[in-house]
């Protein structure tokens, strides 16, 4: 009788719940799971119990083949708005805040450019599930494939959603210092991730670029009636960075060297980010987006607060030298007459101070 039981339960169909939409296409699945199974009449309790039972194994055997459809789910649960902020460009701003289950590591600012016979996208998001939110963001505005995805940099809100792309084959470009940050970073981000994220992590893994651009230098790649130009820069906010420029709209994608209200981090050094923040003052921008924030601030008039907050860093850190103030001393000292100006400033302040002390230490 327990095999009988067993082969009826298992042949029912189960249901799967989609935004209060029933599907018998388990691929469909969201977080809330309900069956149509009936309770056959005329069972005693046990049968009854061993019935709850089955009926439990049977969804999980359901469930089980069906893990790349989560990470679909995961990406339909992203809140995910996106804005043309020019021709053919679009952006979508991620949240301040800190990464977690809820957000999905939703924190950068992504996106894409449209041309006549394919698509550029700019960063790809901190997880697969951002990526795949990206993408079918892509898919709402255009049919047209993805063929190429430039990642700026090596942070991991930037990059983790590269996987989402694979299937499309698109070239993959980064710097050509990002190979050897991400397999120094890689394990730690990996770890970290899934610590944060926890189950929204899935799908989300380290993708190579398949090409890779020597600082100081560019490239121009054609998108069907629209050229658009990659530039690798000298040190700055990175030892990696990548910025983008459409050349038909003059709108510039900055990723992490320019900084909107949340605090700008340095991660390399800060002479040279300064010194970055001056070549790009010099270009001729129309449009532009940011790594994190927004503003309506025309070019370059937008890049004075990062520039302030670093200038400021750098002199009171050279004093704070010539002084022998202490690095442990210095980080509680050094700045803070900018923590009114900066979302998350307790958060990064002290790392690029710093970042800063022990390069100026050797002035």
């Amino acid at each position: 009788m327990l095999l009988d039981w067993k082969m009826k339960i298992t042949q029912m169909p189960v249901y799967l719940q989609v935004n209060n939409t029933r599907s018998e296409d388990s691929a469909s699945a969201e977080l809330q799971i309900g069956t149509a199974l009936p309770f056959p009449g005329g069972r005693s309790c046990d049968d009854y119990l061993f019935y709850k039972f089955a009926s439990m194994l049977a969804l999980v055997l359901a469930l089980f083949p069906f893990v790349l459809p989560v990470k679909q789910v995961l990406a339909q649960s992203v809140a995910f708005a996106i804005e043309e902020i020019a021709p053919g460009n679009y952006v979508h701003y991620g949240s301040y805040a800190d990464r977690s289950p809820q957000n999905f590591g939703d924190n950068a600012n992504v996106g894409f450019i449209v041309g006549d016979t394919c698509v550029l996208v700019f960063d790809s998001g901190g997880s697969f599930a951002v990526g795949q939110a990206l993408r079918n963001a892509i898919r709402s505005v255009t049919d047209k494939p993805v063929c190429y995805v430039v990642i700026s940099h090596v942070h991991p809100d930037h990059f983790f959603g590269t996987a989402a792309f694979l299937a499309e084959e698109p070239e993959i470009i980064g710097h050509e210092n990002l190979p050897l940050q991400l397999a120094a970073r890689g394990r730690h981000y990996e770890m970290t991730l899934a610590r944060d994220l926890g189950d929204a992590s899935e799908g989300s893994r380290i993708v190579l670029p398949t090409k890779t651009l020597a600082a100081g230098t560019t490239m121009t790649v054609a998108l069907g009636g629209r050229d658009v130009e990659i530039r690798a820069w000298a040190p700055a906010h990175t030892d990696n960075d990548l910025s983008v420029i459409d050349l038909s709209t003059s709108t510039l994608w900055l990723g992490d060297l320019l900084f909107v209200d949340h605090t700008p981090i340095l991660d390399s050094n800060i002479t040279g980010f300064l010194a970055v923040m001056k070549e790009l003052r010099e270009l001729h921008i129309r449009h532009y987006i940011p790594g994190h924030g927004r503003s309506d601030l025309p070019w370059p008039q937008v890049m004075d607060p990062q520039q302030r907050y670093f200038e400021l860093i750098l002199t009171e850190t050279r004093q704070a030298i010539r002084d022998n103030v202490r690095l442990m001393d210095a980080v509680n000292q050094i700045g803070y007459s900018q923590a009114q100006n900066w979302v998350n400033f307790e958060t990064y302040h002290r790392r690029n101070v710093t970042t800063a002390y022990t390069e100026l230490e050797w002035e």
